[in-house]
């Protein structure tokens, strides 16, 4: 078995850079695809421990955007000037909490989240699609009509609904593996282009016990 590379150069360009982990380079790669963080947007960032992408998002909409994240582990202050960050959890927070962190609805909703890693990558991965299934149920309720979405995925069986399910909500929905991502990893990203607004779905809250 290939010996698995910690400190590769997305890791020690991170460092350089002054960016919180090597994950900015995967926010980077999919918004230069995608065009997603345009200037002056607002962008609520699910699971943004620990704020690398709060870092991209606020460099690429500029001062007169808004970026916010919400994580169960604290960011650290001053991660980027203008970002509004909050522990709790996204599922549990409401959307109206949520919006309020951009007083108003967001132009992009982002998710890097993935599930506690057992070893079981089937177990891994339909968890994984799981957080990514109330990511889309959430998106009615704080993503404007027209928003973008990136969220993560682990790769395996239910990847493919995942991707169509997103497609009935977005005008364009895709997979990317950016570059950054490490060789033996099952990491994919879904993006979606123009949200479609449709009638909003329950609240994503009302069971909260259904934690993957």
């Amino acid at each position: 078995m290939a010996k698995r590379v910690l400190q590769d150069r997305y890791f020690k360009q991170a460092k350089a850079e002054g960016y919180a982990a090597r994950s900015a380079y995967k926010l980077t790669e999919i918004d230069d695809r995608n065009k997603i963080l345009n200037r002056g947007a607002k962008v609520l960032d699910l699971g943004c421990a620990p704020g690398s992408w709060l870092q991209v998002a606020a460099q690429r909409v500029g001062p007169k955007g808004r970026v916010a994240g919400i994580d169960l582990q604290p960011v650290a202050q001053g991660i980027a000037p203008g970002v509004v960050t909050r522990v709790g959890d996204a599922f549990r927070t409401t959307p109206e909490e949520l919006t309020e962190l951009l007083d108003g609805p967001a132009d992009v909703l982002l998710s890097d989240m993935a599930p506690g890693t057992t070893g079981d990558a089937r177990g891994d991965h339909y968890r994984s699609v799981e957080l990514c299934r109330r990511v889309l149920e959430l998106a009615p309720h704080v993503l404007r009509a027209g928003g973008s979405l990136a969220m993560k995925v682990f790769e395996g069986a239910d990847y493919s609904d995942l991707l169509n399910e997103t497609r009935a909500r977005f005008k364009t929905a895709k997979g990317l593996k950016p570059k950054a991502t490490r060789g033996a990893s099952v990491e994919m990203f879904i993006i979606g282009l123009d949200f479609r607004a449709a009638s909003k779905t329950p609240n994503p809250n009302a069971n909260q016990d259904a934690t993957p």
